[in-house]
């Protein structure tokens, strides 16, 4: 496919997982437990179903990925599967109480805020832009959380700020990987005995609906595990700084979505949020071509 449409595709499919939380949890057709737990099972089945079909096409190609990922988890940890498990497990506890494009937003600001900081830590000295970014996405949050009638949930703020911190530390800890599509398909392999213990320890809490069923397979099988591989061969034909700014799309599909299925508002408060935080994660990851 052309790398337009594979683009288009995997951004519609990580819009796809907020809408499809939310919606879930929204209608209460499922707990968030329950919900983070099928989504992964789903997609360690997605994404394994894949591999084969991509080993039998091509054998050689699938071997020699196989081996890289092999040889690359002996000097990896836990840490992947553990953030992995962090950011889906928070993703949906988050979204019993912020609306699609709120969620999408301080997920996506929360990712690129951490991904900068951790990389200061690392040795990493910022261009100007970025720090601009940076202060330009914070204080878009903090605009965002001011005392209000629209003020969105603190504890929702503060779940879905935990997912992006976790999702921006499992970007940088797959940036190691030789073979992501094999690296990510281990890593929900992993997470599934964190689930596990997750829906066991909220037992009491749960109930299920074969909508609510339905819409985490999905979820897991189609947004997340077909979403990634959509994205990653996308990433061949985009260069670094394109493929950080067209992820900018996504917390606005998010909202779309959100408006369209869930007849959410959006508010004046969020728009300007949004102009801040996405203009700041623009400044941040947008790095222009030398000619």
């Amino acid at each position: 496919m052309p790398t337009t449409i594979l683009t288009s595709l995997a951004l519609l499919a990580f819009a796809a997982n907020a809408i499809l939380c939310r919606f879930a949890l929204g209608e209460s057709d499922i707990d968030p437990a329950s919900f983070t737990s099928i989504r992964l099972l789903s997609g360690a089945f997605s994404l394994f179903m894949i591999i084969n079909l991509q080993r039998q096409k091509t054998p050689r190609l699938s071997s020699s990925s196989i081996h890289a990922s092999t040889s690359h988890s002996s000097i990896t940890s836990i840490y992947p599967p553990l953030m992995l498990f962090t950011y889906a497990s928070t993703f949906s506890f988050a979204y019993m109480s912020l609306n699609t494009g709120t969620g999408a937003l301080i997920l996506y600001g929360a990712v690129q805020i951490s991904m900068l900081s951790l990389s200061i830590i690392n040795g990493h000295r910022p261009q100007m832009s970025e720090w601009l970014g940076m202060s330009l996405a914070f204080t878009g949050f903090v605009y965002l959380m001011l005392p209000g009638a629209d003020m969105p949930s603190l504890q929702g703020f503060i779940l879905m700020s935990l997912s992006g911190i976790a999702w921006g530390i499992y970007s940088i800890l797959g940036k190691q990987s030789q073979s992501p599509l094999f690296d990510t398909q281990r890593n929900f392999l992993y997470a599934l005995p964190l689930t596990l213990i997750l829906s066991l320890s909220f037992i009491s809490q749960s109930h299920l609906s074969s909508q609510g069923i339905l819409l985490a397979i999905t979820s897991g099988a189609l947004a997340s595990g077909v979403g990634y591989v959509l994205w990653y061969a996308a990433l061949t034909g985009l260069s670094g700084s394109l493929a950080a700014a067209v992820q900018l799309l996504v917390p606005i599909f998010a909202a779309l979505g959100g408006v369209l299925w869930m007849n959410e508002s959006i508010s004046t408060r969020f728009i300007t949020a949004a102009i801040m935080v996405l203009g700041g994660i623009f400044l941040i990851s947008y790095r222009p071509q030398s000619k």
